[in-house]
Order: C-alpha cells, then sequence, then structure tokens
C-alpha cells in the first residue's frame, strides 16, 4: 500500500521483496485446478503448508530460515516469501476497527489507548474500501463501522441454519465483509462464485496486492521491484539519518544497497523489528529507533479456537451448488457487553461448512455419523447422505499486550546468510484464557440449536479451554508501537519513527492494541496515511 500510494503521488520507490516474483492473473494461479490435477490430491507441502495450490509460498518452518523460542514459550511465526505476500492467501475479512478499538485503555484500564482515534483513520478506510473493493450491509453498530460496500451474496443453505440458531440465542449474525467484489470495480471483474480465493484470482476479483496495489505502482514507472532481496541493515549516513538498506541477493548470494531518501519498513510486524534490531551502530547500540527499548515489545496475536459438529438436518439434501465466494457469506460480530463477563475483551466468529470443494464434511472422525456404511454401494451411500453436513465455528478475538510476549534477537543462532534471527516470548493470559472458553461454550450452544452433535469434548482448564498457540492465528502485530512518548513508543502517531525522521514503519508494527477485528484492512488505510504524511513532508522540505 505504501509502495502503491506513494508513487501515485509522483515518488520513484524501490520495493525490496524477499521472496519470488508471483501474478495471480497470469502464470501463477491455480484457480480452476482440481485436486486430481495432481499427484498429491492437492494435499500441502513444507512451502505450502494450506495445500498444494494454495497461492502463498511461506509458512512456520521455511529452510534455511529459523527462529527459536525462549525455554517455556510456545509461538510459531508464519513468514510469506513471494510478491504480495500473505495478501495472497488470508480470509479477506476486511474489517474496521471500531472508535472503542482506539480507546479500551479507557474503558477497561488494561493496556494502553492508541494516540490517534477512529475519525483519523475513517478517510483511509473510505479510500480502502473505494480503491479495493469490499462487500457487506449497512448495521449502524457503534463499533462496527459500515464502509462503502458492494452488494453481499445471500446466504447459503447451511448458513440460513447458522443466522436461524444466532436468532435464537440473540447472538447478533449479519452478512459478511470480504474484499472480495460481487460487481465490476476500478476494471476488474466481478467475482464468478468459484470459491477459490486463496490459490490466487485469475480475474482479479478478490484483493491481492499483487495486482491490485503494486501492479498499478509498476505501471506508473516510478516503482522498481526488486525480488530475492533479503533485507539486512537500514544504514545510517553521516547525520544519523536513514540512507538506504543494505540486502542480499539470493540468487547470488551478493551483498547490495540500495539508497534513499526515505525509508519505509513493511515487512510485517516481527520481520520489521528483526530488522531495526539487527541495524545497530554507535548511534544506536540497541538498535535503530529503539533508544525506547521498545521495538520487539508488546508482540500480540489473534486468539483462536474451533468447534464443529454433525447437523442431521443436512442429510439428504439435494445436490446444489453453494459455492459461493471463497469465505463465508456470514459472521458474528461481538454482541455483548464486557463489563458483564470474566474477560475484558470481545471476539467475532466465523462460519464454515458446506458442499464446496473441499468440504469440511468428515471432520471429527466418521463415529461422529449415523449409518455409516463399510465399503461399496454402502458407502457411497453414506457420503451422498452426510456430505455437507458438518457446521463448524471458529472465534478470533482481541488479545491484551503484555509484557512477557515480545521477540528479541536470538545471541546465538542465524539464518543461511548470517543474518540473526529472532527469539520468541509469549505467554496467554487469564484474559484471553477465559475468552476461549466463552467461544467453546458459546460454539457449542449453538451446534445444539440447531439439533446437531459436537465432535469433541468441553477443552479443559489446563489446556487453556483450547486457545490456539500464540502466532498460529497469523495476526501478529506490535513490535514497533506508536505513540506521543519517546520513551515509551518507536514510531509516531504518523509512523514516523521518534529517533530517526526519515524513517517509517508501515505495517500491523505500530499497533497499539489488536481489537476483535482482523487487522487487513486497519494496515493498509495507516499505511496510506503514513505514505500521505511522507508526501507532505517531502512537499514542505522537512524531508
Amino acid at each position: 500500500m505504501a509502495a502503491y500510494a506513494l508513487t501515485q503521488a509522483g515518488a520513484n520507490v524501490v520495493l525490496l521483496e524477499a521472496g519470488g516474483p508471483w501474478d495471480n492473473m497470469s502464470t501463477d494461479s491455480a484457480m480452476l485446478a482440481w485436486p486430481y490435477d495432481s499427484p498429491r490430491r492437492g494435499a500441502s507441502t513444507k512451502e505450502r503448508p494450506f495445500g498444494e495450490f494454495d497461492a502463498c509460498i511461506g509458512g512456520w518452518d521455511i529452510e534455511g530460515e529459523p527462529y527459536t523460542r525462549a525455554p517455556g514459550s510456545s509461538f510459531d511465526w508464519w513468514r510469506a516469501r513471494m510478491v504480495g505476500g500473505r495478501t495472497n492467501h488470508w480470509g479477506r475479512i476486511s474489517l474496521r476497527f471500531g472508535p472503542n478499538d482506539f480507546r479500551r485503555k479507557s474503558i477497561d484500564g488494561l493496556g494502553d489507548n492508541w494516540p490517534i482515534t477512529y475519525d483519523d483513520v475513517r478517510p483511509y478506510y473510505d479510500r480502502v474500501d473505494d480503491l479495493v473493493g469490499i462487500f457487506g450491509s449497512v448495521e449502524n453498530l457503534p463499533n462496527e463501522p459500515d464502509g462503502h460496500f458492494l452488494p453481499a451474496p445471500r446466504p447459503r443453505c447451511y448458513e440460513l441454519l447458522v443466522k436461524q440458531a444466532c436468532d435464537a440465542l440473540d447472538v447478533t449474525c449479519i452478512p459478511a465483509r470480504l474484499s472480495i467484489i460481487t460487481q465490476p470495480h476500478n476494471g476488474r471483474a466481478a467475482c464468478h462464485y468459484c470459491g477459490q480465493c486463496n490459490r490466487g484470482c485469475r480475474t482479479n476479483s478478490n484483493f491481492s496486492s499483487t495486482n491490485v496495489l503494486i501492479g498499478p505502482a509498476l505501471e506508473t514507472g516510478k516503482l522498481t521491484l526488486r525480488t530475492n532481496a533479503m533485507a539486512r541493515e537500514v544504514t545510517l549516513g553521516s547525520d544519523g539519518r536513514a540512507n538506504g538498506v543494505s540486502y542480499i541477493d539470493k540468487t547470488s548470494g551478493a551483498d547490495q544497497h540500495v539508497q534513499a531518501r526515505v525509508v519505509v519498513l513493511a515487512a510485517s510486524a516481527c520481520e520489521s523489528a528483526r530488522l531495526l534490531l539487527n541495524s545497530k551502530s554507535s548511534a544506536f547500540p540497541q538498535g535503530l529507533a529503539n533508544s525506547s527499548g521498545v521495538v520487539g515489545k508488546y508482540l500480540t496475536d489473534t486468539t483462536g479456537t474451533d468447534v464443529a459438529g454433525f447437523i442431521p438436518k443436512l442429510m439428504d439434501s439435494f445436490a446444489h451448488n453453494e459455492d459461493g465466494v471463497g469465505g463465508g457469506h456470514l459472521y458474528c460480530p461481538w454482541w455483548l457487553d464486557n463489563r458483564k463477563l470474566d474477560f475484558p475483551r470481545g471476539y467475532h466468529i466465523e462460519v464454515w461448512g458446506g458442499r464446496g470443494v473441499p468440504s469440511y464434511g468428515f471432520m471429527g472422525g466418521i463415529e461422529s455419523y449415523p449409518d455409516f456404511g463399510g465399503h461399496g454401494v454402502a458407502l457411497k451411500d453414506s457420503y451422498r447422505r452426510l456430505y455437507g453436513t458438518t457446521i463448524g465455528f471458529s472465534g478470533r478475538g482481541e488479545m491484551v499486550p503484555n509484557d512477557k510476549s515480545y521477540c528479541e534477537l536470538d545471541p546465538e543462532a542465524k539464518d543461511k546468510w548470517g543474518i540473526p534471527v529472532l527469539r520468541f516470548h509469549w505467554e496467554w493470559s487469564d484474559h484471553e484464557r477465559l475468552q476461549v472458553k466463552h467461544m467453546q461454550e458459546t460454539f457449542r450452544a449453538l451446534i445444539d440449536q440447531m439439533g446437531g452433535t459436537v465432535f469433541s469434548s468441553m477443552p479443559t482448564k489446563e489446556s487453556g479451554y483450547g486457545i490456539a498457540t500464540g502466532g498460529r492465528i497469523i495476526h501478529e502485530m506490535g513490535t514497533t508501537r506508536m505513540g506521543t512518548d519517546p520513551s515509551r513508543s518507536v514510531v509516531s502517531p504518523n509512523g514516523q519513527a521518534h529517533d530517526v525522521d526519515n524513517l517509517f514503519v508501515a505495517d500491523g508494527g505500530p499497533f497499539v492494541s489488536q481489537a476483535d477485528k482482523n487487522p487487513t484492512w486497519t494496515i493498509m488505510a495507516l499505511a496510506w496515511r503514513t505514505a500521505d504524511y511522507i508526501v507532505e513532508q517531502r512537499k514542505a522540505g522537512a524531508l
């Protein structure tokens, strides 16, 4: 987004990408491939853990690029290595943070307020809506701001059952808000409902930065894209300002340097923190822009847990197409008052199931289903009767930042290029564990309301009620948080490093808190806001 906005303003930009080239509209999409087109039937590979045809190259374990965990900590770090990064594979759940999400300390006394408000970011949310495209519905919910929506697709059959159960239990359930266009938009074709969004959209109907942001930036003639460029450190001039980035050309192994008047880090929260920590000098012995000691601190991830069940009402369904968009047509934003609960922050619910390809029809083991035939004709008949009878729920909630969750440089370990790697410290608190307990109880109540049977038993307190391992939801935020006090923050409200005025961070690192929403829409809005500030400062001669 920063590259897009800066090139649109006339700046010459060099974009360093640690991975290889990727083009979802031509050579690299597997959108129309069937599982049987591959000997692996689409199964996962090391570099594509979500499936052989998945559009994101990377993972929790990248050969030659280790990371470590402090004793007693469990954290799994996902990284993408390709042009467009994680935007080639994500749920495209595109939610604005609400007014309360910027001021949680004022509400519950925990953490810190942001130094900006919803009104500061709202114009950029509007711009992202208009540029990228998003479907949804106007609901006038106080902390779930409406946007500039395209029409939302109708609910599928199983989602209608979910809606009925939610209504019966007073759980708010509304159309999803996804960055998938349902009408032609800015020269891009409308979604044709193949349901294969995470394989790379050949029609460019869903959002990935590859051909929605980077493509137009290249068309300006102002963008130079250098792939397979592993950034090592931000370099400083004799004046104490950033003057470029040193990187390793992964194809040749050669050290390279690109000069710049302004440096913008947008490598993801942890990778940007790693780059700053590795950029040491006599002026910054703790790492660049780290006089506060805050770089790497206050790391958060979204909380998560899942529950699925067998729904008898969906048995013996007639054959029909319910692929729709690649994601849920409904979701449940947070609907309760935390002051009446035993945990301080909320969550939203994502709904899944149905008859798509691949289906979720046989999660939980065949023993969970009735009258399951053994082989031959009886087996095939059972598949026909039971196909699409699973409904599942995934919770995605807000973590309260804590001083025990952070990343730092490992004192010994290095990657294959000799660059020190990150070591993670991680701890969930009872705030998060009790929130996940509530998720589990809610999902089980919804399945029961539909007359279903849950596949799994209620997780125990000792297991954290089934809370996902830190990093597994792939929403890591913080590490370079914004603030007005340079002793307690890394960047200003505009993303500008307190210590180095021509250095900026435009990813999830500046987040002060997580919110109960997926972060991508806010990352893009803030990145565009930071880019506008850079342009203003350049025009004023301040940079």
